[in-house]
């Protein structure tokens, strides 16, 4: 099938000047590195707790923390709605145990199955939750698009408080309180924080005004750094970008839990992902801690997820992380299946993305839960926009839920918002972020919306956008090449979305190459006279040729108790 074409490799571009305030001790590569991300100082290394944004210019910070703290004082019940992602199940554990371990007695959860409900605070999850007789409603990573949810709860006459970070649409919610750092003229400095950073902050000026006004005397006071360890990995699994406030409380949240200070939920899900908890680091939280938590909401039912991340023990967790895997291990058969599916309906003729900007794909026995995995996989092997649909269920019957996956340069929410206004009906609701968004739309408007979608894509992507790109922080020297290098590189994070850890590219002569486990290649390469282990991923082996360009990242490898440096190899091709 065709695909986005040649891979081109591309080094960063980096600044003409130095970092200011840069210790004497700073590695050259590492400064190139911190000064191609953009950083411009070295206080913004600064990953101390200290660091962190104060929270006062947070919109609405101040009102939802004087609510929920009276809620608190008086026993109030306080409910909090979730989401059903690896995002919300942190911020519904971290917002019930920390209420909690404040001495709120009344507080209770409720995450809506995104197969009878769908996203956010709707009416019909009000209704629900009526039945608990909250006096105070809790959005977390979830509620600025819930306009007439809010308005159900408002006359029922219970106060909403909503901490979302999702982007807002033309109209806002009515709530008692809206605390999102992408509101416009919201003055917080990271309006990249993931749904759990949110309520965090909030909860952190509860406890303010909790001690303030000396509810803590002859009670304990919990320490907030805590709970930094489901702050870490909610950050990580919502893929939002690690700008330095969510570098701060990632790194603050990693060293928690290898310290043996993370919670037991977390602890038995390194277990059964074969993670060391003294080793992790946040590639570990993105692809091995959030995609199990991430199967209970795609597939099942997020409480389950929750549950895990409240065990108080570790027998009960690791009880629920095994769940969690086995969901897991269903997901991953189902995502292979329908991404070769989807491979399939690109490559058929009538469908080719040959001359096409936004692409569109839809099986009416796809699982809604797997369609958002589905959309990334095949947006990253045809390298263009692609939003995957399934059947919305019995909750619809006559709708299709969508998952947008993006490329770098095109904000998907403000595509889909633009056909939206132009065509008023076409989508039924949407919402999210400039890489990733939801949708439903009318199953018999799936063709027309086929054709507006690529043509709203072409509009706003540039053609040159289209040819896949990966960024290279350039060449190394053999002699930079090295275990120490690999280990400060590891340190020197975490690296993720916008932040992302170094990769580098050089012509090697291939010494060796023999096939493992199947699909991937062990090799040997050589460059100034010295040899270099090195391993590529779903890689086929070269033939005929000796000389090949490698893009490639250090890492340090341990076996049997010995660690040595191996080249992780991202990009395999033979010189001409």
């Amino acid at each position: 099938m065709p695909d986005g074409g040649p891979l081109k490799i591309v080094s960063r571009k980096v600044p003409d000047r130095r970092l200011t305030d840069a210790p004497a001790d700073l590695p050259p590569l590492l400064e190139r590195i911190y000064l191609s991300r953009g950083l411009t100082s070295a206080r913004e290394l600064d990953r101390e707790l200290s660091a962190l944004a104060r929270p006062q210019a947070l919109p609405d910070v101040d009102r939802a923390a004087e609510r929920l703290a009276s809620a608190v004082r008086d026993g109030e019940r306080i409910l909090i709605v979730g989401d059903f992602d690896a995002d919300g199940a942190t911020s519904v554990a971290l917002a019930v145990s920390l209420l909690e371990a404040m001495g709120a007695p009344r507080v209770s959860f409720l995450v809506p199955n995104r197969f009878e409900f769908g996203y956010g605070l709707s009416p019909e999850i009000v209704e629900m939750a009526l039945a608990e007789d909250p006096a105070v409603i809790v959005t977390v990573d979830n509620g600025t698009s819930s306009v007439e949810g809010v308005e159900r709860a408002n006359r029922a006459g219970v106060d909403v408080i909503v901490t979302d970070h999702h982007l807002p649409g033309q109209v806002l919610p009515a709530a008692f309180a809206l605390v999102n750092p992408t509101l416009q003229g919201s003055q917080f400095e990271s309006a990249a924080m993931a749904g759990v950073g949110v309520i965090y902050y909030v909860l952190g000026a509860v406890r303010g005004r909790l001690r303030e006004s000396g509810w803590f005397e002859g009670r304990p006071m919990p320490n907030l750094a805590d709970w930094l360890d489901l702050v870490a990995v909610g950050t990580v699994a919502d893929v939002v970008p690690l700008d330095r406030n969510n570098r701060v409380m990632v790194t603050q949240g990693i060293r928690r839990i290898r310290a043996g200070r993370g919670r037991p939920g977390i602890r038995a899900l390194c277990e059964i992902a074969g993670r060391r908890p003294e080793k992790l680091n946040a590639q570990d939280l993105g692809f091995a801690i959030g995609p199990r938590l991430n199967a209970a909401g795609r597939l099942d039912d997020m409480s389950l997820g929750i549950q895990c991340l409240l065990a108080g023990d570790l027998h009960q967790a690791r009880e629920l992380a095994t769940a969690l895997d086995e969901l897991n291990q269903t997901r991953r058969a189902l995502e292979q299946e329908m991404v070769q599916d989807a491979e399939l309906i690109v490559g058929t003729h009538d469908q080719s993305v040959e001359g096409r900007f936004g692409v569109t794909v839809y099986d009416p026995a796809w699982h809604q839960g797997v369609v958002g995995i589905v959309a990334g996989r095949l947006k990253d092997r045809i390298h263009r926009p692609v939003i995957a649909f399934a059947e919305a269920g019995d909750a619809a019957p006559d709708e299709l839920k969508g998952s947008a996956r993006s490329l770098p340069g095109l904000h998907i929410r403000d595509v889909l918002d633009q056909v939206a206004s132009r065509y008023p009906g076409l989508i039924v609701r949407f919402g999210g972020h400039a890489m990733a968004a939801g949708l439903s739309i009318k199953r018999v408007h799936y063709p027309r919306f086929e054709k507006v979608f690529d043509a709203a894509v072409a509009e706003h992507l540039p053609e040159e956008a289209l040819s896949p790109v990966l960024e290279s922080d350039g060449s190394l020297s053999a002699g930079e090449m090295t275990l120490e290098m690999a280990l400060q590189l590891a340190e020197a994070g975490p690296w993720g979305q916008q932040f992302p850890e170094p990769v580098f590219h050089d012509e090697f002569e291939l010494v060796s190459q023999r096939v493992v486990g199947e699909r991937h290649l062990k090799l040997v390469l050589k460059k100034e006279s010295r040899l270099f282990d090195a391993i590529a991923f779903r890689q086929p082996p070269l033939a005929g040729t000796r000389q090949v360009l490698a893009a490639y990242r250090l890492d340090a490898n341990e076996y049997r108790d010995r660690v040595t440096l191996q080249l992780m190899v991202e990009h395999l091709a033979p010189l001409a």
